[in-house]
């Protein structure tokens, strides 16, 4: 397929720009930096940088002052998913195909991996601002200049909010709280709650800052918001499907863990049949919605599309 061609073709430019970002590994906490890089390294769909960067050139962005948010959100994705694979968490040995960060550099680099890379995402969207200083001098107008000062900081403190505890953060939380045996059992209202933090609001943060650093307005940032929350819900929700309906070989790990583990799903509430239609609905929403603001969206529409009818 052709998205699926312009899909890899943009993941490969992102994985060459997150490059121009990462720490050189050396001094005395080299291996920091090597765990740090081995963990972007291990790779992954680049889906937040992608969504950002469409976002942002749908509203007639420009230039590089969009990139340092770009590795920011794939570092502070990948440090999440650092931490879910630690002994405490899910106690994963591999992912993606290969062994996980603490698999290799132990439990406690593991944990410190994570750690900075969080950090070091507040570092790299930091350097937005000197970009943002070189625009106002070039902005033919001192208020254009001020404008682009005013993106940056918009965007930075969604970045921020979003990975935190009311959001990422706060949905691993009631997660991790709602699994095991001693715990209360799930809601369907909880589990919105856990799809809508845990895996939408990073997507939130993608979309709003590309919208936000592309000079949307604020109707058109909310409308965007609405959008990142459906094709969120309408992602986790195909996650669940596939627990079900999917293979070892094609989804690439095992299948069925949801069910063996007794974890609440949308599938497990619902039915395979009535998840599969609110996935649809979802995803015809938040392109109608898209397609509503009335700027050219044509990539975007047809990568939200793709990833919500992944097969893996």
């Amino acid at each position: 397929m052709a998205i699926e061609q312009e899909i890899e073709k943009k993941a490969q430019r992102i994985n060459e720009m997150l490059e121009e970002y990462l720490p050189k590994e050396e001094g005395f906490q080299k291996t920091i930096f090597e765990a740090m890089n081995y963990s972007i390294r291990v790779g992954g769909k680049r889906l937040r940088p992608m969504l950002m960067e469409a976002t942002y050139q749908m509203f007639g962005g420009e230039g590089k002052i969009i990139e340092p948010f770009m590795a920011a959100i794939e570092m502070i994705h990948t440090y999440s998913l650092v931490h879910d694979d630690l002994p405490a968490m899910d106690n994963d040995m591999y992912r993606r195909g290969k062994l996980t960060t603490h698999a290799v550099y132990g439990e406690a680099m593991g944990i410190l991996a994570g750690d900075a890379l969080l950090n070091y995402a507040y570092e790299t969207a930091g350097k937005a601002f000197a970009l943002a200083a070189e625009q106002a001098k070039l902005a033919a107008e001192e208020e254009l200049g001020f404008a682009v000062y005013d993106r940056v900081i918009r965007a930075y403190t969604l970045l921020a909010e979003c990975a935190g505890v009311y959001g990422m953060v706060g949905g691993q939380v009631v997660d991790v709280e709602s699994d095991g045996e001693d715990a209360p059992e799930i809601t369907k209202e909880k589990l919105d709650f856990i799809y809508d933090k845990k895996t939408g609001a990073l997507l939130c943060a993608s979309m709003g800052i590309g919208a936000i650093l592309g000079g949307a307005s604020q109707k058109e940032i909310d409308i965007i918001l609405k959008v990142a929350k459906k094709v969120g819900l309408a992602f986790q929700i195909q996650d669940d499907i596939l627990d079900v309906t999917s293979t070892l070989e094609v989804l690439g790990k095992p299948i069925g863990s949801d069910t063996k583990n007794n974890k609440a799903t949308y599938v497990s509430f619902e039915g395979l049949e009535k998840a599969k239609e609110d996935e649809k609905r979802l995803s015809e929403e938040a392109v109608a919605e898209l397609e509503g603001i009335g700027k050219e969206c044509t990539f975007l529409k047809e990568l939200i599309l793709f990833l919500i009818d992944r097969m893996k």
